[in-house]
């Protein structure tokens, strides 16, 4: 998909419509270039493409049935909260694997990056540290899952830009990512499933 882009905008030609990640915008790209050498080319590109989700969509399917014989309840709950998905689910499931291995919710929101380590000494702290310990995967699937609460959530949009006047925009999500990091702790902790009414009362 980035060599088609990049194609396109080496010809300087106008940008397309719609986002071609979606099989239904890939219509007419080939005809969208004159060179029949180029055209040869975006053929080829388009068939990998083609290739590429058939076995995607194959994988998937297998890794959500091996996710759902390892842990269904765990996996279903996680599907319960609003913005994450297959994918995302499976990448918390697989990450977490045990939620008991945190005895306290900040064990597990440093784990998953969603928060920075206190630099101590002597009692007296020195801003934090730490950045980068922790779980990349899970901070990735947080922030995902920040971004897609958003979509259709009323409720979450006006917490989303009561936090952005305050914090900034960038400040906002990772608070509520790390929010949402909270809330799956204590679902997962207390094997229940997301209740949208407790998350936005606290």
């Amino acid at each position: 998909m980035t060599h088609i882009q990049n194609t396109n905008s080496q010809y300087n030609l106008a940008p397309f419509c719609k986002k071609i990640d979606r099989k239904s915008n890939r219509v007419g790209i080939v005809d969208h270039f004159d060179d029949p050498s180029v055209q040869r080319s975006m053929a080829l590109d388009l068939a990998l493409i083609d290739t590429y989700d058939q076995e995607l969509q194959s994988l998937e399917l297998y890794i959500a049935r091996s996710a759902k014989a390892y842990d269904a309840n765990t996996y279903y709950r996680l599907r319960s909260v609003p913005g994450i998905g297959k994918i995302l689910a499976l990448v918390i499931l697989y990450e977490v694997h045990d939620i008991e291995r945190f005895a306290k919710v900040g064990n597990f929101l440093s784990y998953a990056r969603l928060v920075k380590c206190a630099k101590e000494s002597a009692g007296k702290r020195y801003g934090t540290s730490g950045g980068k310990i922790g779980n990349v995967h899970l901070r990735w699937a947080f922030g995902e899952a920040a971004c897609l609460f958003l979509r259709n959530n009323p409720e979450g949009k006006r917490l989303h830009e009561k936090l952005v006047k305050k914090h900034g925009k960038a400040k906002a999500l990772s608070i509520l990512a790390q929010k949402l990091g909270r809330a799956v702790y204590f679902m997962l902790k207390r094997k229940q499933a997301f209740d949208m009414n407790r998350f936005f009362s606290r």
